[in-house]
């Protein structure tokens, strides 16, 4: 019987650049014992490619001729196993998913060497869906029941059909909540759920002395979340966005909102000359020294992207005693924060704001959307 063929680019020989790749068809390969095989949709080209065809990397690379080059696909389509529940685990049958920029620099190996463990790799960590089996430990689910949980960015498994998620950050998922909204919380809500409850020492129920915050990108997965939980406090929001959003998030809950491109936006002047005690800074790019002028005596700068200038910053006011600090904040998730906003959300007291859905055929989309960094609220994948 004919092996089936498959239509590829390839070269014979060192050297030729664009003029020595012939178009072929080749038989299609079989996986070995620890592959899968793959119907491509996309492939991205890198300078290691073309380098490779010019002999710069013999005789490491290729190993042999003729050689099919670019090993770098932005979209594989697979077929694997349905994963089983260990002891603590349930497994979840998705009807939801939500992206956030960590996924996406997972994949760029932005937090190599921890994320991912290993490959091939299925990422994603917000989901929302349904029981279909429990691990023999676990008593508070059965069959039937529809949760949201937290997936470990070790392993993942969002973007697809079925998962398997721990018990002790999965949580129940009222009527009320569907399952868009429920995939939207987890990572974006409780980021901004820790950062002021945990940090800043707001209370949800109002009370307490008034602060002043200020939440930068409060259109993003992070900032809309933050704004809707901040005004549950006693607090004055001040938010910056894009000119398109401001409505949305005036909508929200925003007492004043600045467009950051304008003078006052980029400088992050309240509009009512308030100092902030607090500022939820979800976007990148904006220095200490603007922030700095524009805080209270005891003002706070909680940053959720930290990058090595903010760790710097950070060291710099601990070590000279500064009242005016920078704060980095590394996410814990926990069962009892999600169960809150997930309850926020059933009372109509929180909303999460769909920016797109996509369905896990067209995954691709949704990451492209995300990884271009303009999207409103949750991007979100359906199987």
């Amino acid at each position: 019987m004919a092996a089936k063929l498959m239509r590829a680019v390839r070269y014979s020989g060192y050297g030729g650049g664009a003029a020595g790749l012939e178009h072929v068809e080749v038989p299609v390969p079989a996986p070995a014992n620890d592959e899968v095989l793959l119907k491509l949709e996309a492939a991205s080209l890198n300078p290691v490619d073309w380098k490779i065809q010019k002999g710069i990397l013999r005789p490491l690379l290729p190993r042999k001729f003729p050689h099919i080059p670019v090993f770098s696909m932005i979209s594989c389509h697979a077929e694997v196993p349905v994963p089983a529940p260990a002891k603590d685990e349930v497994l979840l049958k998705l009807e939801a998913a939500s992206l956030n920029p960590v996924d996406w620099k997972i994949q760029k190996g932005m937090l190599r060497p921890l994320f991912p463990c290993k490959f091939p790799h299925i990422p994603v960590t917000d989901v929302a869906g349904e029981v279909v089996e429990v691990g023999s430990g676990v008593k508070d689910f059965k069959a039937g029941d529809k949760v949201v949980s937290v997936l470990s960015h070790f392993s993942g498994g969002g973007l697809a059909e079925f998962a398997v998620a721990k018990k002790n950050i999965t949580v129940s998922r009222p009527a009320e909540v569907s399952a868009a909204e429920g995939a939207g919380l987890p990572i974006a809500g409780l980021t901004a759920h820790q950062a002021l409850t945990q940090v800043v020492g707001i209370n949800l129920d109002g009370s307490g002395p008034q602060k002043s915050i200020l939440i930068t990108a409060a259109s993003g997965g992070v900032g809309h979340y933050a704004v809707q939980l901040a005004k549950l406090g006693n607090t004055h929001v001040t938010a910056t966005c894009g000119a398109r959003n401001i409505d949305l998030v005036k909508s929200l809950g925003a007492d004043e909102v600045l467009d950051y491109k304008t003078p006052d936006g980029a400088a992050l002047k309240s509009p009512s000359g308030r100092t902030f005690d607090a500022v939820i800074h979800c976007a990148t790019g904006i220095p200490w020294s603007t922030f700095e002028p524009n805080l209270s005596t005891n003002g706070k700068v909680i940053d959720i992207t930290p990058n090595a200038s903010a760790m710097v910053t950070f060291a710099l006011k601990k070590l000279t005693f500064s009242k005016k600090q920078l704060v980095p904040l590394l996410l814990s998730p926990k069962k009892e924060n999600l169960e809150c906003l997930v309850g926020l959300v059933k009372e109509g007291k929180l909303k999460t704001v769909i920016d797109s859905k996509h369905p896990l055929s067209k995954a691709e989309d949704a990451w492209a959307k995300s990884i271009d960094g303009h999207a409103t609220g949750k991007i979100i994948v359906e199987p």
